[in-house]
Order: structure tokens, then sequence, then C-alpha cells
């Protein structure tokens, strides 16, 4: 028996509620289906769907596996179109990206490859948390900093600057640090990021900032650095149209190198059309906007 008979009946019974609404849309007999389903749950030694005489539900291990498959059929549907030249991409694609980052520059790159490639629906994932894309299903992330998940292959975007601010009336307050280790001894803004990054003497430099106010949004912690409360660490983006009069660059000569920004992707022979397509958008528009 192919180790793979009988995923494409559970997807059709999955999505159609019925064995019957499944046969009629894969242009099968209902005995085949219920067979083939049979067939894959005897080889897994469970069920996949609760049956009655009125419903069919999936089991927790059916729902699960469900998502499973249906990536498996689509990922053989795109192979299949790689190998004959058929390169439009389609399916659906998942990205994981962090919710500031994502808002202020992927989302709209992701609107125009919408708009390019009707056939591939998008979901974009805002989260500042760390996904693992093999174990979540996730085609694509967008990163910032070094790479250390040596399963993932990845493509530099572009980067970006973070900068050490503070408004001129905490500096009034509290005097303007000289150095590095002087912050230990003012009010740190702390973020999402649990370390501070400096060069010094040709060499890179982080500290731990410590604090009384922690938020992971980032304008947030802009907010609170313009209302006087403290020194923060942010990506460029965020603090450019307040320097000056509102905010005050600290340390400009120990200013941390600039930070890469990745597209990062599970290790495949090669990339689907809808991921490779993707990432030629992000590499071309990040780099133009960077």
């Amino acid at each position: 028996m192919d180790r793979w008979d009988g995923i494409e009946e559970v997807v059709g019974v999955a999505d159609a509620g019925s064995f019957a609404g499944a046969a009629r849309a894969l242009g099968m007999s209902t005995s085949h289906v219920s067979r083939a389903v049979a067939r894959l749950e005897e080889r897994l030694q469970t069920p996949l769907f609760y049956r009655t005489t009125r419903t069919v539900t999936l089991t927790d291990l059916g729902r699960n596996l469900v998502e499973q498959f249906r990536r498996i059929i689509q990922d053989r549907e795109e192979a299949l179109a790689w190998a004959s030249g058929e390169g439009e991409p389609e399916g659906e694609i998942r990205i994981s990206c962090s919710t500031a980052l994502g808002e202020r520059f992927i989302n709209p790159i992701l609107v125009d490859y919408a708009k390019r490639f009707p056939k591939v629906g998008v979901t974009l994932d805002l989260s500042n948390r760390v996904v693992d894309l093999i174990a979540e299903g996730y085609d694509l992330a967008i990163r910032t900093g070094q790479r250390t998940d040596g399963r993932l292959g990845g493509v530099m975007l572009t980067s970006r600057r973070l900068l050490l601010v503070a408004s001129p009336r905490y500096l009034a307050r509290r005097g303007a640090p000289a150095t590095i280790d002087e912050l230990k001894g003012h009010d740190c803004l702390i973020g999402s990021a649990q370390t501070w990054h400096f060069q010094r003497d040709g060499g890179e430099v982080t500290l731990r900032p410590a604090g009384r106010w922690r938020c992971n949004s980032g304008q947030a912690v802009l907010a609170a650095a313009m209302a006087d409360m403290g020194v923060c660490q942010l990506p460029e983006f965020y603090v450019s149209p307040h320097l000056g009069r509102e905010l005050k660059e600290l340390l400009p000569a120990h200013r941390a190198p600039d930070e890469p920004i990745w597209a990062v992707y599970p290790q495949r022979r090669h990339l689907a059309p809808k991921v490779r397509h993707l990432v030629a958008a992000l590499e071309q528009q990040m780099n133009a906007r960077g």
C-alpha cells in the first residue's frame, strides 16, 4: 500500500463533513473514500473521525493530522509544478514577523504580493514570539539579528540601526551618560529586547538594562521616553521623527553595529514558487526602502 494512501480522502471528508460529500468533491465513489480512510486508520491504529448516523467529525488526532495532510498535498503539487516549469505561485503561505516591523514594512509588501498573485492565500502572524517554523507550519519568518537555527535557510533583506535616546527634560534632571557603564545608574525603559548592544574599542558590548518600566511594544517604549521616564534603545524608524527637540541621541560613538534583517524558511531542495517569489519581492523592496 502507498504510504500516502488515504490522505486526500481524509482531507476531503474533513472539508465536506461527510464521506458522500468528499466522494463528490474528489470524483470518487463513497465506498472508495470510506475504504481509503479505514485503511489509513488501521495503519495508524487509531480513528481519525467520530462517526454517527448523521455526522462525521474529526478526532483530536484527526484534527492535528489533517492540517499536516493539507501541507503534504500542497507541497506535492508545488513540487510537480516546479519540476514541470509551471512556476506560478499558488496555495497558502504563512508568515511570522514581529508586530512593529510587520505593520510598518512587511504588510505593504505582502499586499502588493497578494495583488500580483491572486492564487495565493496570505496569512501574516504579527507577534514578538519567536515561532518554530517547522513544528508550527510556517513558510517564512522575518527576523532580526544573527541566524542561529541550522534547519533554516535565509536571505538577508536589509539592516536596521539601533539608537540610544532620552528626552531633554530627563537628561536635565539626571544628566547624560558619558559611558556605557554609566547607564547602570539610569532609569532604563526596557522593550522586547533583554539586552542592549553597543560598540567599544572595535568590539561589540552588550548590556542588560535594569529599570522599573517594561513593555514589549516599541511604540509604548517610545511614548515613555518622550514622557521623560528614562533612557531606551530602539530601532531608528521609531525615534527619527522625534530627534532634535523631543529626543536626544546618547553615546553616538558607541552606536551598535547595524542589525541584519532576514527572511528565513525551512531548508528544502527547492523553494516553492509562492516562497521564492515572496522572498524576491521582500529583498527588492526592503533594500529599496533601507
